[in-house]
């Protein structure tokens, strides 16, 4: 018996995603991902009325599964600079487990397929954009609390503050990808976002 309707479109949903992340959105074709999936062009077309749609829908079912995980990393069980520890960790974690995985550096999907498709496919974009603003709202509630806290000035803007976070981040990973090593990533994305905060992290250790 053949796969069921639901599991072809969750192959393609993964296998889209491994090879988009591994190579670029630009260099995979739909009868790549038909091939490498086993799923035929016309079950594709039945789910996905392009390629980019299938690329949006990556986008959120890997999200989903990131906001996990991260919501765990920034548990209300931990203090607010502890969080920023472990989101450091986190970062380097999901990079390394690429690179065992892939062979190569693959950087963040999320900023990738962004970058890529700026000014070519509005909804990858748009999604890219939402993707980052739900991110922020994650960080933007660990800052109040710190702002509550005393750890940072009540006057810090936490959108921008946010922002500054996840672009210090994006920037660590597409230096890492370009190079292709980790070393840098593991040695700086600590220090560095500490001071993206404003924090002196060897008073608050």
């Amino acid at each position: 018996m053949g796969r069921s309707p639901t599991k072809n479109r969750a192959t393609l949903l993964q296998t889209a995603n491994e090879l988009i992340w591994k190579h670029s959105y630009g260099s995979v074709t739909v009868d790549d991902i038909c091939t490498a999936s086993g799923v035929n062009k016309g079950s594709f077309y039945y789910y996905f009325s392009s390629k980019a749609e299938l690329a949006v829908a990556v986008m959120e079912e890997s999200y989903q599964s990131f906001e996990s995980e991260l919501r765990k990393v920034f548990s209300a069980d931990v203090t607010s600079i502890n969080r920023f520890e472990r989101l450091a960790e986190f970062v380097y974690k999901k990079q390394k487990e690429a690179y065992d995985k892939y062979g190569r550096v693959c950087g963040c999907p999320f900023a990738s397929l962004g970058s890529e498709m700026a000014g070519n496919e509005d909804i990858i974009q748009k999604k890219a954009d939402e993707i980052f603003v739900r991110q922020g709202a994650i960080f933007i509630e660990t800052l109040q609390q710190m702002i509550n806290a005393g750890q940072l000035p009540e006057e810090t803007n936490k959108a921008n503050k946010a922002a500054q976070i996840i672009t210090f981040i994006m920037g660590q990973l597409m230096m890492a990808r370009i190079q292709n090593n980790l070393s840098n990533l593991k040695k700086d994305i600590r220090q560095g976002l500490f001071q993206t905060l404003g924090i002196n992290v060897t008073v608050q250790n």
